[in-house]
């Protein structure tokens, strides 16, 4: 059932629900026992492939070095992110076993007892990144040549907030446009990557647009690093009504300052820390959206959208 959001145009779904029982029904998406964590079909999956394909091709910086990283990064990198402090409620963080036969024992008595096992864990060398660009920023050059850094990474995130909402799910891919720099260049590239970054959704039949958006940092101080960010305007997302609930964010435009430039010790020339921006693509929440506005037949799609998604 369709309803009338806020800008006139008419959401495909009343609410979340409706949109997740249509993805269940048409076979997009399987449930799992955890809320948030789906499997794909084959049909989400080359719809997002050609996401990634058609984002890709928008690229300005030919120079640009291209990486997908996995889904995991080194511990003490990604603590230099501060993220921990920031969104403590969203970090994933992996346990392994390091112990011996004496340990292992033990586990399993727990394990029968039916008690916490994983209190036998440790924490392992790697966490899942909550941002693709995080694993980045510790293989940069330190020093930043005058021209400025243009970088490109595709991976995986993981932010643990379970919920039935189709559009958050646990872990998602995303596809970044990085620039480090100049306070100048850098909030450049947010501007000119937000205007480039409606363009090609709309060229996918999205009824996209533009909204100053803040990240959801977590407690009092972070409601007040919340505002900052939003009156700052340092973050937009390109959104689009997929439920007649609230708006769905499916790329962001971010300018950072120089949060990372002194966290990994990036540095200008004159000595003073990088400051960097970064256009994020949702690929999983693009494909979202894809379905929810066109259908769950990709084969009925329109023609000129399948074309750009070489489908």
């Amino acid at each position: 059932m369709s309803a009338e959001p806020h800008d006139g145009v008419a959401a495909p779904y009343a609410t979340p629900d409706d949109l997740r029982q249509a993805l269940v029904d048409g076979g997009v998406l399987h449930l799992t026992a955890i809320d948030g964590v789906h499997h794909r079909s084959w049909d989400w999956e080359r719809v997002l492939r050609g996401v990634e394909t058609h984002v890709m091709g928008k690229r300005v910086a030919t120079h640009a070095p291209r990486r997908w990283f996995p889904p995991l990064m080194p511990r003490e990198e990604f603590l230099k992110t501060d993220y921990v402090r920031s969104f403590p409620d969203l970090v994933g963080s992996i346990d392994v076993f390091t112990g011996g036969d004496k340990e292992h024992r033990a586990l399993l008595e727990v394990l029968e007892e039916g008690g916490d096992w994983t209190t036998h864990l440790t924490p392992a060398e790697v966490v899942l990144p909550s941002s693709v660009c995080h694993p980045l920023y510790g293989t940069l050059p330190h020093d930043v040549p005058a021209a400025g850094l243009d970088e490109e990474c595709s991976g995986w995130s993981f932010r643990h907030e379970p919920s039935l909402d189709p559009a958050r799910m646990q872990i998602f891919r995303i596809y970044e446009f990085v620039r480090v720099g100049t306070p100048e260049q850098s909030r450049a590239h947010r501007d000119e990557w937000l205007e480039r970054g409606l363009a090609a959704l709309t060229e996918l039949g999205l009824p996209v647009r533009p909204e100053a958006a803040n990240d959801p940092f977590f407690g009092r101080v972070g409601r007040m690093l919340a505002a900052n960010q939003l009156d700052s305007q340092l973050k937009y997302e390109m959104c689009v009504d997929l439920t007649a609930v609230k708006p769905t964010a499916i790329g962001s435009s971010n300018y950072h300052e120089d949060h990372f430039g002194h966290a990994f010790g990036l540095r200008l020339a004159d000595g003073t820390p990088a400051h960097s921006a970064c256009v994020g693509f949702g690929l999983d929440r693009v494909t979202l959206a894809l379905f929810a506005v066109h259908g769950m037949q990709v084969d009925a799609w329109p023609r000129e959208v399948r074309s750009a998604l070489s489908l």
